[in-house]
Parts: C-alpha cells; sequence; structure tokens
C-alpha cells in the first residue's frame, strides 16, 4: 500500500527475556496441550469446523492435530491496518509499531472536580474518551469507564455512542455478546458507507477472551467468528492467572495461554482463513500474601515482554497492557509502574497497548494518570527514534564559527533547532524552586488534574455525520425494545 501509515518503530537495542531456543519449546509445549489435553468447546458452529477439520472430540473437550494449527497459523496475517473515524490512515498492528489507548469499563473513577473515589457514570465515557482525543501520544480509545445507572445489557452500546461522537481515534469495543456487537458493526458501516468499506478501512477492534484455563465460552466464539465474517479485526486473549487460573511458573503460563490462543486461531481461521486476528495475553500474577491479583508485578512485565516475543516470532500483531498500576492514587509506586512497563512494552514493540488511566489492579479509572501516561509515551517516543546525525545536527559550522571559548546561545544554529532538538514536558515540572512554590508546590498529580481539566474545557469534538448518529440512536431503540419483547 502507499498510504502514509503512522509508524512508532524504531531500531535500538531490543530486551530479551526468551531465547530462540525457548520460543520454540513453549511453541511446542503449546501444540502438545491442545493435542493431548484439549480444550472444553461447546459452540455448535465451531465443534462442526473442529471436526470437519479431523479434530478429536472427547465429551466436551476438543483436541487439536499440531498439523492442523501449524497450517491455520500460516493464514494469519502478520499486518493490520486500522483507520480512523474519517477513514484515514492511523494505525498499523505489526512488527515494532507501537501505540498505546486507554482501557474500558472501570466500575469506579477519581472524580477531577472533588478528588473522590465514586461509582462511574457514562459522563465518564465521554470525559475520558474526548480527553484522549485531545492527547497527542493516545492513539486509540477504549470506553474508560463502565456506566453504572444503565442497565448492563444496553451498556456496551450506549458507550459505543458516546465514544463514536467524542474523538476521531480508531476504537478498541467491548461487547456483552454477538447480538450487540451485531449493532456497532451497522452503526460502523453506515459511517464507512457500507459493509466493504468498512472491511477495507476497519475503525474499531474488537476485545475478544478465553476463559483459564482452558475453557472457551460460547459467547467469546459467537464474537470470534461474527468478527472473522465481517473482516473486524480483533485479539483473542487468555487471560490467566498465575497461581490461579494458570501455571505459577512463567514459561508454564506462557504455554497454556498460547494454547488457548492457538485453540482460537484455528476455528476462526477454518471459518474465514486469512481474517485479521491479534494475539494477547494478560498475564495477571496472584500474590499470595494478599490474593490480590496484581497487573504490576515484576513477573507481569516478564511474561508481557515474553508474549511480545512471542507474537513476533509467530510474525502476528499483538495486544498488550500498559499505562496502569497497582497503586490506589498517582503516587510514586504509580510512576514506577507505568513507566518501567510502558518503556519495556515499547522497546519489546508491543503493537495494541490498552489500559492508560487504570488504577488501583484494574478497579478504577485516573483521568490525571491518562494524562501522565500521554506525557510518559512522548518522552519514550523522543527517546527510542533514536539519534539524527546528519550535517545539520553535526553543527560543524556552529562549532568552527563560535570556537574556543564562545556561546552557542546566540547562534542561528540554536535558532533553527531549538525546537526540534529538545522535548517540551508538559506535567513533568521543570520550574524553579521559587515558581513551583509560587504557584501552590502543585505535585505530579496535580499538574495533571489542572491539564486535564483545561483540556476538557477546551477540546472539543465534530459530530460524526447526523444519518449514522440517527442510525445509532435507531438502533439502540430497537436493541432495547427486543430486550422487553
Amino acid at each position: 500500500m502507499d498510504l502514509d501509515w503512522p509508524s512508532n518503530a524504531s531500531h535500538i537495542g531490543r530486551p530479551r527475556v526468551l531465547s530462540d531456543d525457548a520460543l520454540e519449546s513453549i511453541h511446542r509445549a503449546a501444540l502438545e496441550i491442545v493435542a493431548t489435553v484439549g480444550m472444553r468447546v461447546q459452540h455448535p458452529e465451531a465443534l462442526e469446523l473442529l471436526q470437519e477439520a479431523g479434530c478429536e472430540k472427547c465429551g466436551s473437550l476438543v483436541r487439536i492435530a499440531p498439523e492442523l494449527v501449524e497450517s491455520m497459523r500460516a493464514l494469519v496475517p502478520s499486518r493490520i491496518h486500522i483507520h480512523d473515524r474519517e477513514g484515514s490512515p492511523a494505525m498499523e498492528l505489526g512488527g515494532y509499531n507501537s501505540y498505546f489507548g486507554s482501557g474500558s469499563d472501570l466500575m469506579d473513577t477519581w472524580d477531577l472536580d472533588t478528588g473522590e473515589l465514586r461509582p462511574s457514570r457514562l459522563e465518564d465515557t465521554e470525559r475520558s474518551v474526548r480527553l484522549c482525543d485531545a492527547l497527542p501520544n493516545i492513539d486509540f480509545v477504549m470506553s474508560g469507564a463502565w456506566p453504572n445507572e444503565l442497565d448492563a445489557r444496553v451498556a456496551f452500546l450506549y458507550n459505543f455512542r458516546a465514544m463514536l461522537c467524542s474523538t476521531h481515534k480508531p476504537l478498541v469495543v467491548t461487547t456483552n455478546a454477538r447480538a450487540d456487537l451485531e449493532v456497532l458493526w451497522r452503526v460502523a458501516c453506515s459511517l464507512r458507507g457500507g459493509a466493504q468499506a468498512l472491511r477495507d478501512k476497519p475503525y474499531f477492534i474488537v476485545y475478544g477472551e478465553s476463559v483459564s484455563p482452558l475453557s472457551h465460552m460460547d459467547e467469546a466464539i459467537d464474537k470470534l467468528l461474527f468478527c472473522g465474517e465481517k473482516g473486524v479485526p480483533c485479539p483473542y486473549t487468555p487471560a490467566p492467572l498465575a497461581g490461579g487460573t494458570g501455571p505459577v511458573t512463567i514459561a508454564g503460563l506462557l504455554a497454556m495461554s498460547l494454547a488457548e490462543y492457538y485453540q482460537g486461531m484455528v476455528v476462526h481461521q477454518l471459518a474465514h482463513p486469512g481474517a485479521p486476528l491479534l494475539f494477547g495475553i494478560g498475564p495477571l500474577v496472584l500474590d499470595f500474601t494478599t490474593l490480590q491479583s496484581s497487573y504490576c508485578a515484576v513477573e507481569f512485565a516478564m511474561a508481557h515482554t515474553g508474549m511480545i516475543e512471542i507474537a513476533r516470532w509467530l510474525d502476528v500483531p499483538n495486544w498488550a497492557y500498559g499505562g496502569m498500576t497497582d497503586s490506589h492514587s498517582l503516587d510514586c509506586q504509580a510512576g514506577l509502574e507505568i513507566a518501567e512497563v510502558a518503556l519495556l512494552n515499547m522497546m519489546a514493540g508491543s503493537n495494541l497497548t490498552h489500559d492508560a488511566g487504570y488504577q488501583g489492579f484494574g478497579l478504577a479509572a485516573s483521568l490525571e494518570q491518562i494524562v501522565v501516561v500521554d506525557e510518559l509515551i512522548g518522552m519514550n517516543r523522543r527517546l527510542l527514534a533514536g539519534i539524527e546525525v546528519n550535517e545539520a545536527t553535526l553543527a560543524l559550522s556552529a562549532i568552527a564559527d563560535v570556537g574556543p571559548g564562545g556561546e552557542f546561545l546566540s547562534h542561528r544554529h540554536t535558532r533553527s533547532h531549538c525546537r526540534d532538538a529538545q522535548w517540551r514536558p508538559t506535567v513533568f515540572s521543570r520550574a524553579s524552586r521559587a515558581a513551583w512554590e509560587a504557584d501552590s508546590r502543585p505535585d505530579l498529580r496535580e499538574r495533571a488534574r489542572r491539564k486535564a481539566i483545561a483540556l476538557l474545557a477546551s477540546h472539543e469534538v465534530d459530530m460524526p455525520p447526523r444519518e449514522v448518529v440517527d442510525t445509532m440512536e435507531a438502533a439502540i431503540a430497537e436493541f432495547e425494545r427486543s430486550l422487553d419483547d
């Protein structure tokens, strides 16, 4: 394609947590799991596909021969192109390209005005999405909040409406089942001008997940097959809890998760060969001292980096996690956890990294934290771009002009490059002590809060075409009537 795809890949040194031999061993272990242990699948269409392909069914368990896994693996595209609301190129998923976005469906939100934690509302989805639209380093958007005041059966649709109207950026959506997913798809077809146009220029990605250990719910398979049929990109992402619903050892956790992905991948590709699919793992860690599920244990970072390396070994796009903290406030711990995982992700080559703004083990939303993550991504992108070396940046003429004992502040070379030679923060403080004290000594959270409030007060997003909004409203109304029947 000749389109100008935004790319954030760089070519500096990369971290490794798995050797080539280790990657091969995990792959072979996953093949053994799907071939000998098997997995629970009860979805009628999926079972028919698997049995027609020669898979063994024993009760509710299905076993897949390694040869079938390998043949289906070869069909998964290595690149997925995602477009924004207006149809412009936005993300090229695959390789080392690294994009970041918010998370979804958080039950509680830290209120920007009061500083108190409260149940999330639909208006929080709109504010989170509009803030993400205003931030330059947030590349895609999820809902950020769960509308507790709504019937859960229609909440996903109302969240989608808020997202459609509050950002130009591409979306990652969650849905309850195939029925409400089909509503979102019909609206997106209206936006693009038809089903083929949406297939050619995907606007949203649908999150999907198996149930660890080794189970695949009908609803997840339903959505997986629908996405394959319509050409909608989707990750199929096991999220085992190390020591709880998955092995406590990192290698075992990766092997079992890869096996679960392989099961979903085989169904997906048998039904719709070549349909776009992402690989990912949410390798959460059960902390045995607190029985809390940790997003930011060091073992999570190790397993997550291993997942990215597996995806690159498979040559498929990956679905990743980042921008979150286990801390219950935007404190030093939060900063360290966010920074470590974000930089590791970008160096390893995470493609589609969600969860910016997740706080307190992924239970609460923080708009201030999204602002901080945006700033951190911008700083890391500057770092990972590498050092530009050419005639202008070597500055030989300027060095000769200034000579020994001179100064560069007034030289035209400094005037010419002072803007592009330095990255400038907006919430990371470089103020003098006197200026900081005169400003009431704001900490990072307060500076991020001020920026979020200012952006929300000034940033407006054009509505999609009137006919698309009307289609959305009519589709929601029709869906709600169907629930009453």
